[in-house]
C-alpha cells in the first residue's frame, strides 16, 4: 500500500559523524565471514595477505586496490544461492567451513560431496538426493555457482566498485587449470586480481589452523591446479612476511589502513545507498525475504515521522530498518526454510541474529547508534523480547517503531510454515501484539497509518514520549528462556 507520511528530509551531520565506504564494506565483510561459517575478519585478515601478495607480485596501485576490495567481497555472493545450498547439503553455513579443507577438484572433491549431500537428513531422503545431485553434479554445482556470480557481481556494482572489482568476483570459482566453473576459463584468462584472492582467501583459514607450514603446503599442492604457479612461488618465497601481523580479532585497524580510500567519509546519500544495498544483499538469503529490508525501512522511516520524532530520528529509524536482518546471515537457511517446530538449539540460534547485526555494525564508529537500533528489532515492552530481554525502560521510541514495522511486515510475507497473512489480519495481529503488552500503541498506529490503514491517530505524535536512548550500555545476548512463540518472524 501507498505510504501517506512524507519522506524525512536528511538528518544534518558533519562528514566526521559518517562512516567511510571502507569501514562499511569491512562490515559487510563480517557479514561475509558468518555465512561462510569463518570467525569475524577472515575476510579482512585475507585482503591484508592479498594486497601484500600484490605488491611482492609487482602489480600497479590499481591493480593493488581492485585486488583489496575483490578479496575481501568475493563471496558477497555466497548468500544468494543459501537456498539450494541447503537444499542438497542440508547447513549451508557448515558445508562452506568445510570446504576450506578440500580441493575442489578429482576425488577428494567427489568424496567431499558424497559425504555432505543430505547432511542430517533420514537416510532414504539423502539417498535420493545423492542421487539426483550425482546424476548432473557438475550441472546442478555450475547453477549454483552461477547464481552466486551474478549475484556477486550486481553488488559489486550496488555497491560503487570498480569495474575491475565486478569483472573479477565473476571468477571466483575458476581454476587455473581450466577445471573450475561456471564456464572452465584458465590460466591468465582469470584476472590477476582474483588469482591473488583466490590463494589469499584459502591461505588465511590454513595458516589459523596449522600455521606458516600448513599453509605452505596447501598452497604448494594446488600450484598450477586451483591456483597461478607464480603467485604461489611468491606466497612461498615470503610466506612469513606476508602472513606477519594482528592475531585474530585485530585485524580490522590493519586493514581500513590498507584499504584504498580509508580517509573519505561517505556523504549522506552514498551511506543511504549503501545501507539499502546491505538490505537488498541479505534478503537474498531466503526467497520468502526478497524485499523484506526495503519495505521495513519505509514503514519504519514514515512511521517515525508519524510518531513525532524529529528528521534525524526519523532517518534513523529508516536506517536502520534497511540494516536490522545484517544477522541472519549467520544463521543457516537449513533454519529459516523449516516447515516444523525449531528445536531449542536451532532457536536460539536465531535468538542471536540481532546479536550478530549489532556485532557486524557495532565497529564503525559512525553507525553505532544506528546498530543498537537495528538491533533491538524483535526486543518487547514486556521483556519478553530477545536477544537481550530488554523491558519497556530500556526500549526507545525508534525502537519500538522498527520494533512494530518489523512485525507487521513479517505477518504480511509468506513463511515455510505459514501462509502470508492479508493486511487486515496483520493489523489484528499488531494490535494483539500491543493489547499484551509486547508492543508500544504509539508505534504500532504510526506503523498502521504508514502501511496506508485507518490509524488510531489520537496515538500519534504524542506529548511527553521522546525519541531517548537505550539505558543499557553493554550489548550482549541474555541466556533466558522465552515467553514468547519460536517463530515470531
Amino acid at each position: 500500500m501507498t505510504s501517506r507520511a512524507s519522506q524525512p528530509e536528511r538528518p544534518r551531520q558533519s562528514d566526521a559523524e559518517l562512516p567511510t565506504r571502507a569501514e562499511l564494506l569491512a562490515a559487510l565483510s563480517v557479514a561475509i565471514d558468518l555465512g561462510l561459517g569463518q570467525p569475524a575478519e577472515h575476510m579482512l585478515r585475507s585482503a591484508l595477505i592479498a594486497t601484500r601478495l600484490a605488491d611482492r607480485l609487482g602489480l600497479s596501485r590499481q591493480q593493488r586496490d581492485s585486488t583489496y576490495y575483490a578479496t575481501l567481497i568475493m563471496w558477497i555472493g555466497c548468500h544468494a544461492d543459501s537456498h539450494e545450498y541447503a537444499r542438497w547439503f542440508g547447513d549451508d553455513i557448515a558445508v562452506r567451513h568445510d570446504s576450506y579443507l578440500v580441493d575442489w577438484s578429482g576425488l577428494p572433491y567427489l568424496r567431499f560431496l558424497a559425504a555432505n549431500v543430505g547432511r542430517g537428513q533420514p537416510l532414504v531422503h539423502r539417498l535420493s538426493t545423492m542421487a539426483t545431485l550425482f546424476i548432473n553434479a557438475r550441472g546442478h554445482i555450475s547453477q549454483l555457482i552461477h547464481s552466486h556470480c551474478t549475484s556477486a557481481a550486481l553488488l559489486a556494482d550496488r555497491i560503487g566498485l570498480d569495474p575491475t572489482v565486478q569483472a573479477a568476483v565473476a571468477f571466483t570459482f575458476e581454476r587455473y587449470d581450466g577445471g573450475g566453473l561456471p564456464t572452465g576459463v584458465c590460466g591468465d584468462a582469470i584476472p590477476i586480481q582474483m588469482r591473488v584472492a583466490q590463494l589469499a582467501d584459502m591461505v588465511e583459514v590454513h595458516h589459523r589452523a596449522y600455521g606458516v607450514e600448513g599453509a605452505v603446503a596447501m598452497a604448494r599442492s594446488r600450484r598450477g591446479g586451483q591456483f597461478d604457479p607464480e603467485v604461489v612461488d611468491t606466497f612461498v618465497n615470503h610466506a612469513d612476511a606476508i602472513l606477519a601481523g594482528p592475531p585474530t580479532g585485530d585485524a580490522w585497524a590493519a586493514a581500513l589502513r590498507a584499504s584504498p580510500d580509508h580517509q573519505r567519509p561517505l556523504d549522506d546519500q552514498s551511506l543511504d545507498a549503501l545501507l539499502v544495498a546491505l538490505g537488498d544483499f541479505v534478503d537474498l538469503k531466503c526467497p520468502f525475504t526478497l524485499g523484506h529490508s526495503r519495505t521495513v525501512a519505509r514503514l519504519a522511516g514514515d512511521a517515525a515521522v508519524a510518531a513525532g520524532l524529529d528528521a534525524d530520528a526519523a532517518v534513523l529509524t529508516r536506517r536502520a530498518g534497511h540494516v536490522h536482518d545484517l544477522g541472519r546471515i549467520g544463521v543457516s537457511n537449513q533454519i529459516w526454510s523449516k516447515q516444523g517446530p525449531l528445536s531449542a538449539a536451532e532457536f536460539e540460534r536465531v535468538r542471536l541474529h540481532p546479536y550478530f547485526t549489532v556485532r557486524i555494525l557495532n565497529q564503525v564508529p559512525g553507525l553505532r547508534k544506528l546498530a543498537e537500533v537495528a538491533g533491538n528489532h524483535h526486543e518487547r515492552l514486556d521483556g519478553s523480547g530477545y536477544p537481550r530481554g530488554l523491558a519497556e525502560s530500556a526500549l526507545s521510541l525508534p525502537d519500538r517503531v522498527l520494533a512494530a514495522a518489523v512485525s507487521y511486515q513479517c505477518a504480511c510475507e509468506p513463511r515455510p510454515y505459514r501462509e502470508q497473512l492479508t493486511p487486515e489480519s496483520a493489523t489484528r495481529r499488531l494490535r494483539r501484539q500491543v493489547q499484551a503488552g509486547e508492543l508500544d500503541a504509539v508505534a504500532a498506529e504510526a506503523v498502521l497509518h504508514a502501511a496506508g490503514h485507518r490509524a488510531d491517530r489520537s496515538s500519534l505524535r504524542p506529548h511527553g514520549l521522546t525519541p531517548g536512548r537505550s539505558k543499557c550500555s553493554a550489548w550482549s545476548p541474555v541466556a533466558r528462556p522465552t515467553k514468547r512463540s519460536p517463530r515470531p518472524w
